[in-house]
């Protein structure tokens, strides 16, 4: 028997979520900068993610899916926590926001706390999807009464 995951409409909704996960850490990682100085905030570039998945080049790299781990080469390095894989296509740009400081910084937080919740609320969407898809699936699998 498959796995959902198998069916491209399975796969694709998980590259997406993927893809927003990984947005709403560099949207975070803007905000938790907003004072450096120089600092330029960074998006995930929805264009060429959008792109690959009309391409049909989702999924998850082969590069992070966990084969590869950090190497501990002395006994006191601590060994890494396994990184999160990202999608295909999601690739991380400079975002500078619509105005920049005498320090060089154009964080905005204002537009990075609006595009988190238009993350979060993408991400919600989705997640409804997925489970609606899935209980779709149970339904269809029951034997009849």
């Amino acid at each position: 028997m498959t796995s959902p995951m198998d069916m491209p409409i399975f796969g694709m909704m998980k590259a997406r979520m993927d893809m927003l996960g990984e947005r709403q850490k560099l949207l975070s990682q803007n905000v938790s900068n907003v004072s450096t100085p120089g600092y330029t905030p960074k998006d995930i570039d929805k264009e060429a993610f959008n792109a690959a998945m009309a391409k049909g080049k989702v999924g998850v790299s082969s590069a992070s899916t966990g084969s590869s781990a950090m190497a501990v080469t002395h006994p006191g390095h601590i060994a890494g926590a396994s990184r999160a894989p990202m999608a295909v296509g999601a690739h991380v740009q400079k975002s500078p926001d619509s105005e920049t400081t005498l320090d060089g910084n154009s964080v905005v937080v204002e537009d990075q706390m609006m595009k988190i919740a238009e993350t979060r609320m993408e991400f919600e969407t989705l997640v409804g999807l997925y489970n609606k898809s899935l209980n779709m699936m149970k339904l269809a699998a029951k034997a009849p009464r």
